[in-house]
């Protein structure tokens, strides 16, 4: 299970720990965000830190309509207890846990600011 709480400005925030491909780890607070549909973004700043190398480059289509352009790195993750190699998206905002990292669990929110958030696999 993976918990977290709902911040003042209402967003799911919950704290994982990321890993580079030397061992370098760093823990982050990710807002889950629904609307993306990729695994998780990073700000290029961490991606630096942990000496994370690009895989290759992807296009979104953003919520206001305009189009970005990305770079996608490999990282690993510590999710529900477990390493897991993941793509992560360069963005230059605070990390989000995006629908394809959440894929096989189930999503609960407690919407109030102080909220639970809990994360469990499916059974």
């Amino acid at each position: 299970m993976i918990a977290g709480v709902v911040s003042t400005d209402y967003e799911a925030v919950i704290r994982l720990e990321v890993q580079g491909p030397a061992g370098q780890k760093c823990a982050v607070d990710a807002v889950v965000d629904t609307g993306y549909n990729g695994f998780l973004t990073l700000p290029p700043h961490l991606i630096a830190a942990l000496g994370l190398s690009r895989q290759g480059r992807g296009r979104a289509t953003l919520a206001n309509g305009s189009e970005d352009i990305f770079d996608i790195y490999d990282v690993t993750v510590l999710w529900d207890g477990q390493p897991r190699e993941i793509e992560t998206d360069s963005a230059d905002t605070m990390p989000l846990v995006g629908m394809a990292l959440l894929n096989g669990y189930d999503l609960y929110i407690q919407v109030a600011i102080g909220g639970r958030i809990t994360i469990e696999a499916r059974l």
